[in-house]
């Protein structure tokens, strides 16, 4: 589907998009658990995440609160993928390589489901 686009776009595309919704997923975990609980997916979400929290630490407002900050860093990774990215591949379209690992797993998904709706 994306056979115009070099493998390097898409490589930057999926590692930006995979901390974008790790980002989220620490934000949705911290709903229901503790920052410190022993849960293993919390565990991971936070260890993986800390560093980008602490690297946006100087811009992120002092204002928002401890859960909010995860989805406040992903917002800058949704930002550079959907603006930026199509923007310094000299589209003219905002949007144009947007979220290609979204699509992947969406057409897996249709996939799956087609497998059991005949």
């Amino acid at each position: 589907m994306y056979e115009a686009f070099p493998l390097w776009i898409i490589i930057i595309d999926y590692v930006l998009g995979t901390i974008m919704w790790t980002l989220i997923g620490r934000f949705g975990m911290s709903l229901f658990l503790r920052e410190d609980s022993t849960f293993f997916f919390m565990r991971f979400f936070v260890r993986v995440t800390d560093p980008l929290i602490k690297l946006f630490a100087p811009i992120t407002p002092s204002f928002l609160i401890s859960p909010l900050i995860p989805l406040y860093v992903a917002w800058f990774f949704f930002m550079f993928r959907f603006y930026v990215m199509p923007w310094l591949l000299g589209y003219t379209v905002m949007g144009m390589l947007s979220f290609p690992l979204e699509s992947e797993i969406g057409q897996g998904v249709a996939h799956f489901i087609g497998l059991f709706v005949k």
